[in-house]
């Protein structure tokens, strides 16, 4: 049996073999089916979730609250996953009414048993790439300040150092690495409110990051684009980054960029990260030669779309005109599907998840754990129908021949997915 994990308010982490473990799905506390727990993945990270309380099964087999020991006061503990990893189980806590929300983070449930720490999850793609072990490394620094050395007056690569130095964001990094997924943040508007908005603080939400000030020159994005896709391994540039708006706001810049970049090489992928909500902005980026669109999407259903993205200006059937736009015209699309166990895997959302990759001929889903405090979510999105799982969601995804995955992989356009 699998037993609870919590801490002290030291940090230091405390078995309770007495609590067998209970998760979270929804509204629910539930015990683990098999399959739902694995060791805790090389790379994950433990987090304590402030003002919470860890719950747990105790000898009765009814679920008790734990608020301190012997010791003292105790604090429920999640892990957040590395790249390539999907959780299945939230944590199971509880916090007053009255407490401030939590970080912006994917906790995931986390688990003991004889000795070993596991985490309520499953693996969903290869996550060589995105391992930490590649990223934040003694030299990187170096080639930072090296690169700004090299282009002096670009504004993007400054932004990116930023990132890279100051966030630890990985695809900042792979600019200055020059290998694989390669990030160009050129927009500093959106035009959506998201409540997990990472880079502008929304509804009672707290952005971890500053967003982009500046839009940035023509000549500006090819230096840093070009740089990328004819010098890096398995070269992929993305638009549309954490620390900026949504890349279709600024669709003119971007498909001029696209069109200068694609005149003087072949080589690579350009990738725009999206909402896809304005229409005329994704057909100018494809239109220019974009390879590949990824969507960030929570639901596919219209009030819970909206009651999350809060749309400016546009609806939930222009992401899907865009979407099948873009893919009738040989772009690759996935979809960045933000999850959240209990609502992204109920019956309802699944029903019309795989109604939308029928219908738009969706080849691939990027499972994202949705970084938001739990409560906070299903208070703004209430729940209608019960989960099935997020395996057996993923087993219905890939019995419709849809490919899941945890990041975007290199595709040219009508060439589909790039064999590594």
């Amino acid at each position: 049996m699998y037993y609870t994990l919590f801490s002290d308010l030291e940090g230091n982490l405390i078995k309770a073999p007495d609590l067998y473990f209970l998760g979270r799905s929804g509204s629910q506390w539930v015990e683990p089916e098999e399959g739902d727990l694995i060791l805790l993945p090389e790379g994950s990270s433990l987090t304590m979730m402030p003002g919470h309380h860890p719950v747990g099964l105790n000898s009765n087999n009814e679920a008790e609250l734990r608020e301190k020991t012997e010791n003292g006061a105790v604090i429920a503990t999640a892990c957040l996953l590395p790249q390539g990893f999907t959780r299945t189980l939230l944590p199971a806590a509880v916090s007053p009414p009255d407490s401030a929300q939590i970080p912006i983070l994917g906790y995931t449930a986390l688990a003991g048993r004889d000795g070993a720490i596991f985490a309520a999850a499953v693996p969903t793609d290869d996550h060589h790439k995105w391992h930490p072990r590649h990223y934040n490394l003694p030299f990187l620094e170096d080639l930072v300040h090296q690169r700004l050395r090299q282009f002096p007056a670009n504004r993007i690569l400054r932004q990116l150092a930023h990132c890279s130095l100051h966030y630890s964001c990985y695809t900042a990094q792979n600019i200055f690495m020059q290998r694989w997924e390669g990030g160009i943040p050129t927009t500093p508007s959106c035009n959506a409110r998201c409540l997990g908005c990472i880079s502008e603080s929304h509804i009672q939400t707290f952005s971890p990051q500053e967003r982009l000030s500046f839009v940035p020159a023509l000549e500006e994005v090819v230096e840093v684009g070009l740089h990328h896709l004819q010098g890096a391994e398995e070269s992929i540039v993305s638009f549309g980054q954490g620390c900026e708006g949504d890349p279709c706001t600024n669709s003119a810049l971007i498909a001029r960029a696209i069109s200068k970049m694609r005149t003087e090489t072949d080589r690579g992928s350009i990738n725009c990260n999206t909402n896809a909500g304005n229409f005329s902005g994704v057909k100018e980026m494809v239109d220019a030669g974009l390879d590949a669109m990824r969507v960030t999407f929570l639901s596919a259903i219209e009030k819970d779309y909206i009651a999350y993205h809060c749309p400016i200006n546009y609806k939930l059937q222009d992401v899907i005109d865009s979407m099948r736009y873009a893919h009738d015209q040989g772009v690759f699309v996935s979809l960045n599907l933000l999850t959240m166990p209990g609502f992204t895997d109920s019956e309802e959302q699944v029903e019309k998840l795989l109604l939308l990759v029928k219908e738009v001929g969706i080849p691939m889903i990027q499972l994202r754990n949705l970084n938001l405090d739990p409560d906070f979510f299903f208070n703004a999105i209430p729940l209608r129908s019960k989960a099935l799982g997020v395996r057996k969601m993923m087993e219905e995804l890939t019995r419709a021949r849809v490919k899941l995955a945890s990041y975007s992989h290199p595709a040219q356009r009508g060439k589909g997915l790039l064999k590594a």
